[in-house]
């Protein structure tokens, strides 16, 4: 070769090695980045963002210690992994994040460092030695095949698929967009994202339609779009014409990822519990105690409804509540697999969650406190225990009725029309799956509220923005006016919240955002607006200090924080920093006496 085509080669290896990467960058509403820069800093922002593109390096996982110990647990996962084959390039976690913290000391963080060269270990810190982390890698750099002559073959897949096969998933049928022409069953394919992208309306959106074939070419939709946005390579389970002609199944089976993490479905059911560490912490600070009552205000999908009642031994009352039926029925379905019996599941809308107390009574309302013994329970029935139909049983003075569900055959041989939403319904279901498999289901029951200061604790996991989510490939969506609206939400919710706390009880409010409006501008909120409120402590604290100050909007608006000394009472956990974990924040109250409730 000449010197010049020389040069002109090493351009094109260089420009395609820039192509067939993992380089996402993530688009924020230009308003809501000016915004989080003025909260966090232009660097640290930037930090932000690039770790929410990413997933975390590792798995943590809750042991269910009422039916196994971490010990075991480590020693059964390390038996699966030999079956599966060694795990190579794990990365380690680095517990020095908040070495200013009192609640860690320096002996505990030096001992968990020790550690990293193990693949799964124990958690080191204190109260959580029933976590347990499973290491992935990378980010791995992936030699796709290409050449000037022949880009590899391709499959272009949507942006919630590829934030899944990040975390571990496969490639599914309804997860592609687009495909090379002449695949075949078993071809090696390179996997890309096709990320939204702005309209000329100020929306955002995808413009390609399923099935388009890709032919490696400039011209090809997206072809740009995609540098930087290659998620691994896999093989093909079907052809272009099966993958394309099928409603469900897989896809590509990924076996070569930009991020190896280890899968964990169907292992080890009901003995483990895949968990993000600062969920776990949440249930932790909330510090709930046998006997109590305890209210999950926004349960589903119920990972730290069963973390409470584990805490507390299976022993007392753990209420959890959720607007959505579906969601609702996936609580019972998880206590189930658990072997859990204290939680009690309800449908409520958490804007309604107070009842009054002249207000009608109602056979599917709980209505429990101090001065009143009428309680309508609801437990979810294991598989073991009975047919999955769970049963709704009144104990009280005024109660010896037992509800029994009524079916009618009235109608069995008519006719019925299914709707075409119905029979979408139903592919989603059979796409998705059946669920776990030793659950069987049951009713939901619904709830009219429940009575001032008849819990013990309550926590508020509320609904919120999800910026803390990671790995997220998007963020356009958001918009200051939809941030806004988010806290005006959570502040209804926690008016709701803050009322039902007995007084000396306490409340934990969390989030899985690192937007402050939905932070620290709540506890502001709560602080300023209920007296008896105070910041209480959390045990154990690994996340680090709020957020201090005020913003000011162009619009005028003024969005108040932390006050000097309340930082180090809340919990943030952020994406950057070494904890590696998500997003996420905590704030815990302790109550006073309610004077003026």
């Amino acid at each position: 070769m000449t010197p010049q085509a020389e040069a002109e080669a090493e351009i094109q290896l260089n420009a395609a090695s820039a192509r067939y990467s993992y380089n996402p960058i993530l688009r924020w509403n230009p308003q809501v980045e000016d915004y989080f820069i003025k909260a966090y800093g232009s660097l640290h922002f930037a930090q932000i963002s690039k770790a929410l593109t990413r997933p975390s390096c590792y798995s943590c996982i809750r042991v269910n210690t009422l039916k196994s110990t971490s010990d075991a647990v480590i020693e059964k996962l390390q038996e699966i992994m030999r079956k599966s084959g060694p795990q190579n390039d794990v990365v380690g976690i680095n517990w020095k994040e908040n070495k200013a913290s009192n609640d860690i000391d320096l002996d505990m963080v030096e001992k968990q460092s020790s550690l990293q060269n193990e693949s799964i270990t124990k958690c080191q810190i204190p109260g959580l030695e029933y976590v347990v982390f499973v290491k992935g890698s990378g980010p791995h750099e992936i030699d796709y095949g290409y050449s000037p002559d022949k880009p590899p073959k391709e499959v272009l897949v949507s942006r919630k698929c590829a934030e899944a096969v990040l975390r571990g998933a496969q490639v599914y049928v309804p997860g592609i967009m687009a495909c090379s022409s002449h695949v075949e069953e078993g071809d090696l394919v390179a996997v890309s994202v096709a990320v939204e992208q702005p309209f000329p309306d100020g929306g955002w959106g995808l413009g390609i339609t399923r099935g388009t074939v890709l032919q490696g070419l400039p011209t090809d939709p997206y072809h740009f779009e995609r540098n930087g946005l290659y998620i691994g390579q896999g093989t093909t389970m079907l052809s272009r014409a099966g993958i394309f002609r099928a409603s469900q199944g897989i896809a590509v089976d990924m076996n070569n990822r930009v991020f190896k993490l280890p899968s964990f479905y169907d292992v080890l059911e009901g003995e483990i519990f895949l968990q993000n560490l600062p969920s776990i912490i949440a249930a932790h600070a909330l510090d709930p105690q046998k006997g109590e009552r305890i209210l999950d205000m926004c349960a589903a999908p119920g990972g730290k409804t069963t973390a409470i009642a584990i805490l507390m031994k299976d022993e007392g009352e753990v209420i959890a509540a959720d607007r959505s039926h579906n969601k609702v029925i996936d609580i019972q379905k998880l206590a189930a697999e658990l072997g859990l019996t204290c939680i009690t599941t309800y449908k409520l809308d958490a804007l309604k969650a107070v009842r009054k107390r002249n207000g009608s009574s109602d056979t599917t309302t709980l209505c429990c406190n101090k001065d009143n013994n009428d309680v309508v329970n609801q437990r979810s029935d294991s598989g073991p225990l009975g047919n999955g139909v769970s049963s709704t049983t009144i104990v009280g003075s005024n109660a010896d009725t037992t509800f029994k569900e009524n079916v009618s055959n009235e109608k069995a041989n008519e006719r019925t029309y299914t709707s075409k939403a119905d029979i979408r319904k139903n592919t989603r279901r059979m796409r998705n799956g059946p669920g776990r498999n030793q659950s069987l289901g049951g009713r939901v029951e619904n709830s009219k509220g429940f009575l001032p200061n008849s819990f013990d604790r309550v926590l508020l996991d509320a609904p919120c923005s999800a910026l803390g989510l990671r790995p997220r490939l998007f963020a356009g969506e958001e918009t200051i006016e939809s941030l806004r609206n988010h806290g005006k939400y959570q502040r209804r919710m926690f008016d709701q919240a803050v009322q039902l706390v007995r007084p000396g009880g306490v409340l934990v409010y969390s989030t899985c955002t690192i937007n402050p409006g939905e932070n620290e501008a709540l506890v502001r909120y709560a602080l300023d607006t209920y007296k008896f409120l105070s910041l209480a402590p959390q045990h154990p604290r690994i996340g680090g200090a709020g957020l201090v100050g005020r913003c000011e909007f162009p619009d005028g608006y003024v969005e108040e924080w932390l006050k000097p000394g309340e930082e180090e009472l809340v919990q943030r956990f952020d994406p950057s920093s070494q904890l590696d974990t998500i997003g996420f924040f905590i704030a815990k109250f302790a109550v006073g006496p309610k004077d003026n409730i």
